[in-house]
């Protein structure tokens, strides 16, 4: 079941649903809309294989800046993040959409879930499209799509992102 406004605004109401920092505006018919945060990484083009289970150096692999807007060239690949640290409970979880405007000017993202209790801010893959495109931190950028889970889940989420901030890099 994909929870209305009124159903979000009771989980936010009772604290089960947990977002900072929070805006009444981010509350939409069928969703919560997130902003863009400051830190960007743009991934290197490198010839060297990135053994995830050698360890790396992601300095080799990505630029991270922090940035007052974002400038996304053709076909480019970015890690962006929410302003917005949120907390699922037990029996939700979301669906990460780009806001429509964004994904009408060819921008994209693969598809992202949020898994129920997972905690923090949101790592966002963003792909450019046919054309750069500029956008000011602080924006609305991604629409999460909440559904209530049948029942609370046995073996909740705790992995390696649990409790990130900023852009959070591959581990």
């Amino acid at each position: 079941m994909i929870l209305s406004d009124f159903d979000l605004w009771n989980y936010i109401r009772s604290k089960r649903l947990y977002i900072e920092p929070f805006d009444e505006s981010i509350v939409r018919e069928n969703g919560v809309d997130l902003r863009l945060g400051r830190q960007v990484a743009r991934l290197k083009k490198v010839d060297k294989i990135l053994d995830l289970d050698a360890g790396y150096e992601p300095e080799e692999y990505y630029e991270i800046k922090e940035v007052d807007e974002i400038i996304i060239r053709p076909s480019e690949r970015l890690l962006l993040h929410t302003v917005e640290y949120i907390k699922l409970p037990l029996d939700l979880m979301a669906f990460v959409n780009l806001r429509s405007t964004y994904a009408r000017l060819g921008l994209m993202i693969p598809p992202t879930i949020v898994d129920a209790n997972f905690e923090g801010q949101l790592t966002i893959e963003l792909i450019g499209g046919p054309f750069p495109v500029k956008i000011k931190t602080g924006k609305r950028f991604i629409h999460l799509v909440f559904a209530k889970l049948t029942s609370p889940v046995v073996n909740p989420y705790s992995g390696k992102y649990q409790g990130q901030r900023g852009v959070t890099l591959p581990r």
